[in-house]
């Protein structure tokens, strides 16, 4: 097993040198200079011109050569490859935020993300197992087709529309104002306990949570049905049936955990969708997580910002990979990871 995860980490440092590469190389050959931008940065993303922020980071010229846009393209990655390596510095940020970490400024916003993200991967998963087990053992019913119809309605819903559909029926100012409007912030903080605040701040979440869970329903469901379809005929479950197991232990000891490969394949994409952030449920809710980043930095050419994007989404990409891997090690003792 040690064995394994060490190729597998070896191999997965290169993987990533060779995006970060792709990446840089891309970036620095699409049109638009980050120096430029910089002369019409924007304060927090409210479209500002903020010209004495950007009059700290120096001349156009000094933020190039700070940026090593004045070198070629192989050298200026080599350069801030050397000083990710070395020192841990991934620079700062040219336009977004300028003269700041952009280490801190991705900190500032993934907080946010990673709890919305959180709550919408366990309100999906507590869904739609259960509902796909459900409908394995109802195969071809009117509950399997129920629900399978219901799924599929939900997933070819836009997300912008049911983002504003929700805010017009839920939202203040709309039919049923039961949820706030915009945003997580919670007012009064200083004059509430924490527990106040945590459950404020949570009944903010749930609106923007059903707009990034609604979609993925009805994939993952159908995956779980699909896996313990393809489980539940095996010779092991007649067996075990044949034993005088009960119905549940049959399902849930038996299927359940030999289904659980196909659902740990998906696995290996959760960790980066919980940094990702989502730019329409972001923007329609006014959150400012790690989708508007994303574009803010995108548009406005921001290379350090953009950069530390990326590597941490290849950093997690690889891993969810590799824990992924081992899972199915863990689930089926008849895979050898060797």
């Amino acid at each position: 097993m040690l064995i394994y995860i060490g190729k597998r980490l070896i191999l997965a440092i290169f993987t990533l040198l060779a995006i970060l590469a792709l990446s840089y190389t891309l970036l620095r050959l699409a049109p638009g200079d980050p120096a430029r931008s910089s002369l019409f940065s924007t304060d927090g993303g409210a479209g500002v011109v903020n010209s004495e922020q950007n009059s700290t980071l120096g001349e156009n010229q000094s933020l190039r050569e700070e940026l090593y846009l004045d070198k070629p393209v192989l050298t200026g990655f080599l350069l801030w490859l050397e000083k990710v390596v070395m020192h841990g510095d991934f620079g700062k940020s040219a336009v977004v935020d300028p003269g700041r970490n952009v280490m801190d400024v991705i900190g500032d916003k993934v907080k946010v993300t990673l709890l919305l993200n959180i709550l919408a991967i366990l309100l999906t998963y507590l869904i739609a197992v259960p509902s796909g087990i459900y409908s394995a053992l109802k195969v071809n019913s009117w509950q399997d087709k129920t629900i399978t119809l219901f799924y599929f309605i939900l997933y070819s819903l836009p997300g912008i529309w049911v983002a504003l559909l929700l805010q017009t029926l839920f939202c203040e100012g709309g039919k049923f104002p039961v949820f706030p409007l915009k945003g997580l912030s919670v007012a009064d903080a200083d004059l509430k306990t924490t527990w106040r605040i945590m459950g404020e701040t949570l009944f903010h979440c749930v609106l923007p949570v059903v707009c990034l869970s609604y979609a993925g329903l009805a994939g993952l469901s159908r995956f779980a049905r699909n896996g313990m379809l393809e489980v539940m005929h095996k010779d092991y479950i007649r067996t075990a049936r044949a034993k005088g197991c009960s119905e549940f232990e049959v399902v849930y000891h038996h299927g359940f955990r030999n289904a659980l490969i196909t659902l740990i394949t998906l696995f290996a994409g959760l960790l980066p969708s919980l940094v990702a952030g989502s730019v329409i449920v972001e923007y329609v809710f006014n959150i400012p997580g790690m989708g508007n980043l994303s574009l803010l930095a995108l548009s406005s050419r921001d290379y350090p910002l953009q950069m530390a994007l990326f590597a941490i989404a290849g950093s997690l990409t690889l891993g969810g990979i590799l824990i992924a891997d081992i899972l199915y090690g863990l689930a089926d003792p008849r895979i050898k990871l060797e």
